[in-house]
């Protein structure tokens, strides 16, 4: 009898451990456990630590609650200025109703992918060119409104959603790189302009104070060739000032009257003398000639 006892309670432990094995389940801190008895979603929510079901009635569904990093796969589109691009992004979600997304949709990953591709389709499609590369922050809270919107039903929420790249065909590269090297030299000549511009008005000033201090010239002139003679050249140019030329020029105009002057008499042609006048035929009758007449 007393074998008997101890053979049913070694029997009965058994069975308990085996049990409580089947029975004994652990959900993780970050974790979160759905329980369907039957079929029939429990209200409870199993949290973090040990807990226990019933073996072959109770299923219990764990529900990561991480942030989930989801890339979304390149898409092509055409945008609204007619340009072809792929644009990549990363979808960044967590669950945060563990029954709905159990019990309301199938895969909540799978579905937030396929939402966020179908998404990103169509901001491609309603955005320009330059929207899609300079102003990407609008874009971004405008896919993650149009992937919230139904994530909400299935227990997920959107965190942030980010677009990655944007490939351009190398036509549009080109053509870029074109218009930025044509912007880039607009503002350099603009620069160049300017300075020109400054530099010609401080010239300006300083021909008119120098012509005010005839000796800043000299002066100048001899920086000039200062300057010139400390590059240990061999051959020393010399600088030769525009306005000592203008003064030689207004010396010679004034000069030349005055030779003009006084060479003037001896330019003067010299009195040739009067050629001798003609011989008159004579009157007189040689002596010869009357006789032979008479």
């Amino acid at each position: 009898m007393l074998e008997e006892l101890v053979t049913a309670g070694a029997v009965a432990l058994s069975g308990g451990a085996v049990y409580l094995v089947s029975a004994a389940r652990v959900v993780k801190q970050y974790e979160r456990g759905v329980v369907l008895r039957l079929g029939r979603l429990r209200d409870q929510v199993r949290g973090p630590g040990f807990t226990l079901i019933v073996p072959g009635v109770d299923r219990l569904r764990k529900v990561n609650m991480q942030i989930v990093t989801l890339p979304v796969p390149a898409q092509e589109g055409i945008t609204r200025d007619n340009v072809t691009v792929r644009v990549d992004a990363v979808v960044y979600f967590k669950v945060v109703d563990p029954a709905d997304a159990v019990i309301r949709v199938e895969d909540y990953r799978f579905a937030v992918s396929q939402m966020a591709q179908t998404s990103l389709r169509s901001i491609i499609g309603k955005s320009d060119l330059d929207d899609l590369l300079s102003n990407r922050e609008k874009l971004n809270q405008g896919l993650e409104l149009m992937i919230d919107n139904p994530a909400v039903e299935w227990g997920v929420s959107i965190d942030r959603v980010e677009i990655k790249d944007v490939s351009l065909p190398e036509t549009m590269k080109r053509s870029m790189a074109r218009q930025a090297e044509a912007a880039r030299d607009r503002r350099a000549r603009v620069i160049n302009a300017d300075a020109e511009f400054e530099a010609s008005k401080k010239l300006a000033e300083a021909a008119k104070q120098m012509s005010d201090t005839p000796a800043a010239l000299q002066l100048r002139l001899l920086q000039t060739v200062v300057a010139v003679a400390a590059e240990k050249n061999s051959t020393l140019v010399l600088p030769f000032p525009v306005e000592l030329l203008r003064f030689l020029e207004r010396a010679a105009q004034n000069t030349s009257p005055e030779v003009s002057a006084q060479q003037a008499p001896d330019r003067q042609p010299s009195p040739q003398p009067s050629p001798p006048a003609p011989s008159q035929p004579s009157s007189q009758v040689p002596p010869g000639a009357g006789a032979d007449d008479r």
